[in-house]
């Protein structure tokens, strides 16, 4: 079956699974004329950059299994170190991967809708090692609404592979039918043609030197060998970037009248930032974080946008990933044991030395409130080795009695 049988067919099917896996192959033709596929997406500097900030987000901070359990009728948690999946999602997923590639990658390809994590399983549940599809070649069946979708995989060498939901880690995007995500390259395709078309004109613009197009009048008539000496002297002598400034010179009463608007007047800088702010809102993401200053923006301001970019942008992405790894990587006996996956973002909310320290002097119970932290808490947020002793216990509140000691015999 051709391209075109295949895009007829499924437009009839209305099947946005087949749809968005043929836009990341061969794309789709948008109103302002490129077409848009995975390539030519990632080529607009908006996009890619959007997807860099969410990806590396959420690659960058630590990614651990913990424990929550009782001891003393006090709620305790801690790293779960013991546990097969700790390192293997802290460390090391595969073989030929770290840590921060994996997670990068899978907020890539969940970003634009749907990411697929391959699961080795062994016995016990327990996964040896997980291993990232291509999003193109996947295609998710789900008979009806009550059963479990499935995986149908085309390898590279033509060979089609079935999985299930026990194999398959889905991270789905924005979904509206909860099997799989909605296709961001499928919602955004005028919005990133519209960029790509704005760029290349303007490439075109600067190509010829920033010239405008217009009329070569001349008096009487040309010939077709005058007409063809004088076009190919035009194209020759004054168009290019080369010729870029440089007088034209005429003669036999010769006019050139300007019939085309320049860049200021096609508004094109207005229109390039217009529509990489639209790719952001498509995205999630803060404009700032991706290049767009505000003029009226200031340094108070900008700690006020990181905050926004870690609240607003990457804290449903931690929530997301953190749910669906509970559910597709821990069984439940061990949810009931209290183990989940937590990304740990508080170093990305840290401000200046001067903001640490008041905060932290507070922790410890500076200005007479009451202490919620220890030392060695505090220095533990640092990396740096426990003190022990008095460094591991509450300072006594100010303004407290002292307890009283007992009455010797």
């Amino acid at each position: 079956m051709g391209f075109l049988s295949r895009v007829v067919a499924e437009q009839k099917a209305s099947d946005p699974l087949a749809i968005w896996a043929e836009m990341l192959r061969a794309g789709r033709s948008s109103k302002a004329g490129p077409t848009i596929n995975l390539e030519n997406a990632l080529k607009v500097a908006t996009m890619f950059a959007c997807l860099r900030v969410l990806s590396q987000g959420c690659a960058q901070v630590p990614f651990k299994l913990f424990r929550e359990t009782t001891v003393n009728d006090l709620k305790n948690i801690e790293p779960a170190r013991d546990h097969r999946h700790y390192d293997l999602v802290a460390t090391k997923p595969n073989d030929w991967q770290t840590s921060f590639e994996f997670r990068e990658q899978l907020v890539i390809h969940a970003g634009l809708g749907n990411a697929y994590v391959w699961k080795s399983l062994v016995i016990g549940g327990k996964v040896a090692e997980m291993i990232l599809l291509d999003p193109g070649r996947m295609e998710v069946q789900h008979p009806n609404e009550f059963e479990a979708p499935v995986y149908k995989y085309t390898l590279k060498d033509g060979k089609i592979v079935l999985f299930d939901t026990q194999t398959i880690w889905h991270v789905r995007g924005p979904s509206w039918h909860g099997f799989a995500g909605l296709d961001i390259l499928q919602m955004a395709r005028e919005a990133l043609g519209l960029s790509i078309a704005t760029e290349e004109s303007h490439s075109k613009l600067h190509a010829k030197g920033v010239r405008p197009s217009g009329t070569y009048s001349v008096d009487g008539n040309l010939n077709p060998q005058q007409y063809a000496d004088l076009k190919k002297w035009i194209l020759a002598e004054m168009a290019g970037a080369d010729n870029a400034g440089a007088p034209m010179i005429l003669d036999r009463g010769a006019k050139w009248l300007s019939q085309a608007m320049t860049g200021l007047d096609a508004q094109h800088l207005e229109t390039r930032n217009y529509q990489g702010a639209e790719i952001c809102r498509f995205m999630g993401v803060l404009p700032s974080k991706v290049g767009f200053t505000d003029k009226a923006a200031t340094y108070a301001s900008a700690e006020q946008f990181a905050i926004q970019h870690v609240v607003d942008s990457l804290g449903p992405w931690y929530a997301r990933i953190e749910q669906s790894a509970d559910i597709n990587l821990l069984t439940p006996a061990e949810r009931a044991q209290g183990y989940y996956f937590k990304f740990i973002a508080a170093g990305l909310l840290r401000g200046a030395l001067k903001d640490q320290g008041e905060y932290f002097a507070r922790a410890l119970g500076s200005g007479g409130s009451p202490a919620w932290m220890t030392q060695d808490e505090v220095r533990a947020l640092d990396e740096l080795n426990p003190m022990g002793g008095e460094a591991a216990k509450l300072p006594a509140r100010a303004g407290a009695e002292p307890a009283k000691q007992p009455i010797p015999a």
